[in-house]
């Protein structure tokens, strides 16, 4: 796991009000622990990495992290045949997924709307800042993947985009 995703796993944790999550992986083990311990009402946040003797370490990008902590389950991917020609926009960031930009205004794109690089997709809040996905291809909007309001972690799989 690199830096930033321990980060991100970090701020999910203590944006659900978990307050501890225990992550064991092949090459690492992550415990994390979160309480207002002071009187200054900070948040204590401990994080173990344990690397495994006698195990090469890996050059490559580690597995993704799966907190411990409730998630919404995620929508089982469709046969790889039809969607290799499309490109799979992913979350930047973990926090939770908004179709809209307030409830009352019309969702920022729906299923076969044409995007152009630098349209705005969805929003994303993570603690408490709604941060605006853009796409980074031109193409037509084939499949959202992700239900309004729902939790989404980082990389996941957003929207499918035929650059067709």
């Amino acid at each position: 796991m690199d830096l930033k995703e321990i980060q991100s796993l970090i701020k999910f944790v203590a944006k659900s009000g978990a307050s501890e999550v225990k992550l064991e992986m092949e090459d690492v083990k992550i415990t994390i622990k979160t309480g207002s311990s002071d009187s200054k009402g900070e948040t204590t946040t401990v994080v173990q990495q344990i690397p495994m003797a006698g195990m090469p370490q890996p050059a490559a990008a580690p597995a993704p992290a799966q907190p411990a902590a409730p998630a919404a389950p995620e929508t089982p991917a469709a046969p790889a045949s039809d969607d290799a020609k499309y490109i799979t926009i992913k979350s930047p960031i973990i926090g939770t997924f908004y179709r809209k930009p307030s409830p009352d205004k019309p969702n920022f794109v729906e299923v076969g709307d044409s995007i152009s690089e630098g349209s705005v997709l969805c929003v994303i809040e993570a603690m408490k800042l709604f941060n605006e996905i853009e796409s980074e291809v031109s193409g037509k909007i084939v499949k959202v993947l992700v239900d309004d309001a729902s939790p989404v972690e980082f990389d996941q799989p957003l929207f499918l985009v035929d650059p067709s």
